[in-house]
């Protein structure tokens, strides 16, 4: 037996007996995925952990609290066998061979007839890593090996593209706030399976090098618009592209719904009859000051924090922000695309009743290796601005959640 590799199969348990014997540490790792499978389970065991008890408890499996007894594998399709008593196991596995049984032996695996790979799951596929070294076999390597295979299709490193019962449409993904490690692992594995990606200058970019030749990149910002606006291109680029049958990625910086119109692109595209899928990114406003050190909730100095757009000035008419109410507002408040008006949205609390000495921190180019921040206050962050040439892309946060933690340099 030594000599030959297990033979792999995928067993369909759905409505099955199986046996389990044993209710300790083994059992609870392996149950729920007998669970899943639709398995009629029978757990034989005068005591098992708490978890376990919660599945029987559940109705999830049924519980013989005993230990074994000849027969209890009768009419089993499948056996695992982990008691904490070799003789007990010895004797079942010897009825799982009379009856024919496949069994696994977690005390013994040249005794079993079966053996448990190592699993995973991504996206509909799942993943099962069998050793061929039958003299000296090694779980962890075959789990390592198990890890990597599925950690890659989830990201995308590993591109497997579906090749059947693929639907044409268009994925609206958060890349996140600018580096390429912070896009969740499905708006990763998407945009390794799209054939077109029209992507915005604040996505990460750094992932944009790593596609396949075949697929289209598409620079938002330099559409040719002509008689549309630029957001009208953009939803034409995305329905014409869709409508080829190809699958296409809308890749935006941080989360398509803070600030970046992903719902007047979803509304475009069900206008013309297109599925959208959207995967939320992590948004700047919460990740770029952590990534500078700043806790917009402290702990003792805010209870809240306030998320506005700063594109348009205080005194604009086409403001729709209550500058007035944010100035008395004692939590933090943090100002996306406002590094341009800074100067106006500080004039504008501070002649609303905010403390001139508030502290601000301007982060640039935040989670990227050109990431840097500049603290001010409101009566100096204009002139700070200039003085240091901070430029967009910046978060700006304003409170005293500013002046705890390492301080900033520029």
């Amino acid at each position: 037996m030594a000599e030959h590799p297990a033979y792999p199969v995928g067993l369909r348990l759905l409505g099955r007996k199986v046996v389990v014997l044993g209710g300790g540490q083994v059992a609870q790792r392996r149950l729920p995925a007998l669970i899943a499978a639709g398995a009629d389970v029978l757990l034989v065991s005068p005591e098992a952990t708490p978890s376990v008890e919660a599945m029987a408890a559940a109705g999830e499996i049924t519980w013989a609290k005993r230990p074994y007894q000849d027969g209890d594998l009768a009419d089993a399709w499948y056996a695992l066998i982990a008691t904490g008593d070799r003789e007990a196991n010895t004797q079942a596995s010897a009825e799982a061979e009379r009856h024919r049984v496949w069994c696994v032996r977690s005390d013994d695996a040249e005794a079993a007839t079966a053996w448990t790979p190592a699993t995973g799951h991504s996206e509909g596929v799942t993943v099962a890593v069998l050793t061929t070294d039958t003299h000296s076999p090694d779980p962890r390597r075959t789990a390592a090996i198990r890890d990597a295979v599925v950690e890659g299709l989830r990201d995308g490193t590993l591109v497997a593209p579906h090749h059947r019962g693929r639907t044409p449409g268009v994925a609206l993904v958060g890349g996140g706030p600018g580096d390429p490690d912070l896009i969740t692992v499905r708006g990763r594995r998407l945009l390794a399976e799209a054939d077109v990606v029209i992507a915005d200058h604040l996505g990460p970019r750094d992932l944009l090098a790593e596609l396949p030749p075949h697929v289209e990149v598409i620079d938002a910002a330099k559409l040719p618009y002509g008689r549309f606006m630029a957001q009208e291109a953009i939803n034409n680029a995305l329905i014409e592209h869709a409508k080829q049958g190809r699958s296409v990625v809308r890749l935006k910086g941080g989360d398509p719904f803070v600030f970046g119109r992903g719902m007047e692109e979803i509304q475009a595209l069900a206008e013309a009859g297109i599925p959208c899928t959207v995967v939320p990114g992590i948004s700047s406003s919460i990740s770029v000051p952590g990534a500078a050190g700043i806790s917009v909730t402290h702990r003792g100095l805010a209870q809240a924090f306030t998320v506005v757009s700063g594109h348009v000035a205080p005194d604009d008419e086409r403001s729709l922000i209550d500058w007035p109410a944010l100035a008395k507002v004692s939590g933090t408040l943090v100002v996306l695309m406002g590094v341009d008006k800074i100067g106006k949205i500080a004039e504008s609390l501070v002649a609303h009743g905010k403390d001139p000495a508030t502290p601000v921190a301007l982060v640039q180019e935040g989670t990227t290796a050109a990431q840097r921040r500049v603290d001010a206050t409101l009566a100096t962050v204009a002139e700070a601005v200039h003085t240091h040439e901070v430029k967009a892309p910046s978060v700006i946060v304003i409170g005293e959640v500013v002046g705890v933690g390492p301080r900033a340099v520029e």
